[in-house]
């Protein structure tokens, strides 16, 4: 089976390096990740997060943007209940005319942070009842559509305008977002590496099931965003899982910090804690290139899916390089053709 594999990176913090470096790192990886034939980049939305240290995707984006030719770039994904619907859509209309047709707005509705965050981000408790009509204005202010009469924004246009607009794409780990992007007509992303794959069978069925087009003919396109590592060996794809592994064990205890590395996370483990990490290591999709690429398949396959978009931790920017790379050579990436920009509708 032939599938698109794109990337998500979080610029995640590993315990040691600067949170310049961190970011200036990201960058390099869209970069790499372009090389490979990725077919896209996208970056995520966090705040006040000592682990994940992008917070303003759409200036990561920018920056991506100038440093790259043909990967699609996109936020995975700006969450919009922070917002005006409008500055966000000049946001990316202006990405746009950086990157004609390379631009993805992926949005969701979670605070990206704990709730005192949120609120000082916008203090409006009930912000996120409003999702679904900012997909509406978002949608209208991206496509250049006018918004009906009765509008607030009507007769307000988000510029720059240009021949190409942004894709809006609806990011969920749950069933709620999967049926709004059916309803609307949107391509949807899973977070599978949120929820270690519960409830995606039911999300990704809402999504095929209820899909109504947007215009005649469109289709349903639905991608799911899984952690993965590849090694050259399974033995040091497990050792370089640690310190994700220890991550998720503190995640669930309500502590969060720097991503440690391999060997201080191995060293931290309790026996009962060993257990548990061997559990995980079970369901993790890590080992040779060969078996993730194996499993990566098989996940397409039995969702119906062409794309899969793959994020990798590694407190070594080389290992998470070096992951991406075997990928690439195993599902036969390397030397794909330049993609041609889309034109907007």
């Amino acid at each position: 089976m032939s599938i698109q594999l794109s990337v998500l990176d979080q610029s995640v913090n590993p315990k040691g390096r600067s949170h310049q470096d961190t970011i200036l790192q990201t960058v390099q990886l869209a970069q790499t990740a372009e090389r490979l034939g990725y077919h896209r980049f996208w970056v995520s939305e966090h705040h006040s997060h000592p682990s994940i240290l992008g917070s303003a995707p759409e200036i990561l984006m920018a920056a991506i943007a100038m440093k790259t030719q043909r990967i699609r770039i996109g936020s995975a994904g700006v969450m919009l209940p922070h917002y005006a619907s409008l500055k966000v859509a000049e946001q990316f209309r202006l990405l746009d005319a950086l990157a004609p047709g390379r631009i993805d707005l992926g949005v969701g509705r979670a605070p990206g942070s704990d709730q005192r965050t949120a609120q000082l981000l916008n203090p409006n408790r009930y912000a996120s009842d409003h999702f679904p009509q900012q997909i509406l204005e978002l949608r209208a202010w991206l496509s250049g559509t006018p918004l009906p009469a009765s509008h607030p924004g009507a007769g307000v246009f988000a510029y720059p305008q240009s021949n190409t607009q942004p894709d809006i794409w609806i990011l969920g780990s749950s069933d709620y977002g999967a049926q709004l992007a059916a309803h609307f007509g949107l391509p949807y992303a899973f977070a599978h590496f949120i929820t270690d794959g519960a409830g995606v069978e039911q999300a990704m069925d809402l999504y095929f099931s209820g899909f109504k087009p947007l215009v005649s003919g469109s289709k349903p396109h639905a991608t799911l965003c899984v952690w993965a590592l590849a090694a050259n060996t399974h033995e040091e794809a497990l050792h370089q899982f640690n310190g994700r592994a220890r991550w998720k064990l503190d995640r669930n205890t309500g502590k969060i910090g720097p991503l440690l590395s391999p060997e201080e996370a191995a060293a931290s483990f309790t026996d009962v804690e060993w257990s548990v990490v061997k559990a995980m290591q079970e369901k993790a999709l890590i080992g040779t290139p060969q078996s993730v690429a194996q499993r990566l398949e098989a996940l397409a396959a039995r969702h119906g899916l062409d794309e899969i978009v793959v994020i990798t931790w590694a407190h070594d920017p080389q290992v998470q390089e070096q992951s991406y790379t075997l990928l690439a050579q195993e599902m036969g990436l390397m030397g794909q053709p330049l993609a041609s920009p889309r034109l907007a509708a």
